[in-house]
């Protein structure tokens, strides 16, 4: 069992940077993938970024490529995502998540992830 709390969200103005954690509790942290989602008002959850078990594969949805970076490290049980230059249009609540099934190949679908924190709100300005 894995439980996930998410930190380091607020408000910021457009072209700073925020980095986001996600602490996990349990022993088996190194056995989950972990993925980041986010959810604005009035939109679904969509997914944002991977990370496999070791951190050797990342994968990004296209909206925050080469902005945003997914990092973890294992020893800390916690799992990271860097967010560089964001834009008022990545203002909404973040979520990590774990799974025990997710893989680079398929890492999209909320419905893949077993445990999910209870986010943390991100609000850029311009």
């Amino acid at each position: 069992q894995v439980q996930l709390v998410e930190s380091g969200g607020g408000l910021l103005q457009a072209g700073g940077s925020l980095r986001l954690s996600c602490a996990a509790s349990g022993r088996t942290f190194s056995s989950y993938a972990m993925g980041w989602f986010r959810q604005a008002p009035g939109k679904e959850r969509e997914f944002v970024g991977y990370i496999s078990r070791s951190g050797g594969s990342t994968r990004y949805a296209d909206s925050v490529k080469g902005r945003f970076t997914v990092s973890r490290d294992n020893a800390k049980s916690t799992v990271y995502l860097q967010m560089n230059s964001p834009l008022p249009e990545d203002t909404a609540v973040y979520y990590c998540a774990a799974s025990q099934r997710a893989t680079y190949s398929a890492c999209y679908y909320p419905g893949l992830y077993d445990y999910w924190g209870q986010g943390t709100q991100v609000t850029v300005s311009s």
